[in-house]
């Protein structure tokens, strides 16, 4: 029997590329780098395989007759157009789970890199300053304070453990109140970023929560409080969150994901107050390696007629 055949949509790492050669006959991003030979093949391609990041649209996949699965390597898939594909009954997977701990993680590490101005002293002392203007000016104390989470899913909860060894209190505002919880419930995200002093947004993206955290939060949040983005670029005004780092409308943000990286706003990256990392959440070998597997195995589930590991809830 002949091996399916699959269409990458994005770089993959070496450690899924290289099993997915040996189980498929992968066209690895064909679409992009030569559409002729794209359209000669197009209509064998049973699978795609992506990124977080990729973009499977409505009109690719109305390219590919035989589409049976679309296996995506992270825990977002908002650029995958669900909708059409569970039209046709393609499945879409996903990997959630094997990436809440590496994502918690960097949450922290951002509200603390960036309360105790960690990357900036860092700077400090590399530049001599400390030596020639002694010490930094005081820092902002995080254990004792108060914790909004916008959206308490699993990686919500995961921060929310960590956040409470640090005796933190927590509250969240999510689509609806999850009373098994014992954290306070806000309706919006405004109504919590008024009475918290760090908000960590870790909602799904796509256009439910397009610019979800806009002008009238960060006012909300008030000039003491600080921003952290470890969802997805989308959720934020971005603009709006400039200009109240600028002003003084809030007191710094740690940002993972940006509107439309890798491409950062150069008024983002001149600014003192803001702690910035390269949508590295999940960048950890142990973890990359975990999606990495996950996203095989429900490809060679599909194939073998093995009930899927980890689809998308709307295929549930």
């Amino acid at each position: 029997m002949s091996r399916p055949q699959i269409l990458t949509v994005a770089k993959l790492p070496p450690f899924l590329l290289e099993p997915l050669n040996e189980a498929f006959v992968v066209h690895d991003r064909l679409h992009q780098t030569d559409p002729a030979a794209f359209a000669k093949v197009a209509p064998e391609i049973r699978g795609i395989c992506g990124g977080g990041e990729s973009k499977v649209p409505r009109a690719l996949m109305e390219q590919l007759p035989a589409l049976e699965i679309v296996s995506i390597m992270g825990v977002g898939y908002d650029g995958v157009d669900v909708p059409a594909a569970l039209e046709r009954g393609i499945p879409v997977t996903h990997t959630p789970g094997v990436l809440n701990d590496d994502v918690a993680d960097l949450a922290i590490s951002l509200m603390f890199g960036i309360a105790r101005r960690i990357p900036q002293a860092d700077r400090y002392v590399r530049e001599g300053r400390w030596a020639t203007e002694g010490p930094m000016p005081l820092a902002r104390k995080v254990s004792g304070a108060r914790l909004g989470i916008v959206g308490l899913g699993r990686i919500g909860q995961a921060i929310a453990r960590r956040a409470q060894a640090f005796d933190m209190s927590v509250a969240y505002t999510a689509r609806s109140s999850k009373p098994e919880i014992p954290f306070d419930f806000h309706p919006t995200a405004k109504a919590l970023a008024a009475q918290v002093d760090f908000l960590v947004v870790i909602t799904p993206g796509g256009t439910g929560t397009y610019h979800l955290i806009d002008a009238e939060v960060l006012n909300a949040l008030g000039p003491k409080g600080y921003l952290i983005n470890v969802a997805r670029g989308s959720v934020v005004d971005e603009a709006a969150l400039i200009e109240a780092l600028q002003n003084g409308v809030i007191a710094g943000a740690g940002l993972d994901v940006f509107e439309k990286e890798p491409h950062v706003p150069e008024a983002l990256k001149a600014l003192d107050n803001v702690v910035l990392t390269p949508h590295m959440a999940s960048a950890t070998r142990e973890t990359r390696q975990a999606m990495a597997d996950l996203a095989l195995d429900n490809l060679r589930s599909h194939f073998a007629g093995r009930p899927l590991l980890s689809p998308v809830p709307e295929w549930s």
